[in-house]
């Protein structure tokens, strides 16, 4: 079992409510190779960049990074402001046309009565892993597609262009830029042991509390803090995140509506592009 002493710390039994993580029943070396980025040396962990755009229709990502390349790519490039973000027109003529998992447009205009980038997550969020991918730059007062994302713009790059966003989003762009949790960037540091562990874990509908659990590793900031905020940062950075590419789908346990919880489960399309060579302890090694 990995790290058994950590696991009999009273902080951290209290806080797991009984339940035992899935990454315990790894090996010690693959539990440390899965603490390391996808890589031509790192066999633990693979993103299968050969799929079909039938196998990616669940991933919003791709579908909204290729409208936006598309965009990019025509007309001399999209509009910007002064302060770098997309012109209100782009911002507009965007939220008419992205379809995004969960995304409420009518209860979008209750908060703004002006919608500019940073208000509407879908766009932001595909904008700034599109320049951290290096698929667009900033040229005077326009974001334009480079030599690179307008290769990516044809259906047989499509799984590789999954493949690079998967990569960069979760390994390089830092997710809680996006939702400000004061628990810096957990678990987000540990996200080849959280892949393993939902792929292992994730089979059937759960609460993000339990996923968090046995999902991941959890810190001194996690464990003191006075409210959840380990499962409010899982669900933010991780689960949701996912549900974005396609890999996880949720739903309401109950009637839809604000405060009320999710259940989260993978999709086939997990398997499929998230590839393992992890090594299990035997039962009889385990105590």
């Amino acid at each position: 079992m990995v790290a058994p002493g950590f696991l009999q710390n009273p902080e951290v039994r209290r806080w797991l409510e009984g339940v035992e993580p899935a990454w315990t029943m790894l090996e010690f070396d693959s539990y440390n190779a899965l603490h390391e980025e996808p890589s031509a040396g790192n066999h633990a962990i693979r993103l299968e960049p050969n799929l079909t755009e039938a196998d990616l229709s669940g991933s919003a990502v791709t579908r909204n990074a290729l409208l936006l390349l598309r965009r990019a790519a025509d007309d001399g490039g999209l509009k910007l402001t002064a302060t770098g973000n997309l012109s209100r027109a782009v911002v507009a003529e965007m939220f008419e046309i992205m379809e995004w998992p969960g995304l409420d447009k009518e209860g979008a205009y209750q908060f703004h009565k002006v919608i500019n980038e940073p208000d509407f997550l879908p766009l932001h969020f595909v904008r700034v892993l599109l320049q951290g991918t290096k698929l667009v730059r900033v040229n005077r007062d326009k974001l334009v597609s480079t030599r690179l994302g307008k290769r990516m713009l044809v259906p047989e790059r499509y799984g590789a262009l999954q493949a690079l966003l998967f990569h960069v989003a979760l390994w390089h762009l830092k997710l809680g830029y996006f939702d400000r949790n004061p628990v810096q960037s957990w678990p987000q540091n540990n996200v080849g042991i959280v892949l393993w562990s939902l792929s292992a874990s994730a089979t059937d509908w759960l609460h993000p509390d339990k996923l968090t659990r046995l999902c991941t590793v959890p810190v001194i900031g996690v464990l003191e803090a006075s409210w959840d905020l380990g499962s409010f940062a899982m669900e933010s950075r991780i689960l949701r995140p996912l549900t974005w590419f396609g890999l996880l789908e949720s739903r309401w346990e109950g009637e839809a509506g604000l405060g009320e919880p999710r259940l989260y489960r993978k999709t086939p399309l997990f398997d499929q592009f998230v590839k393992f060579k992890a090594q299990i302890e035997r039962p009889e090694t385990r105590h």
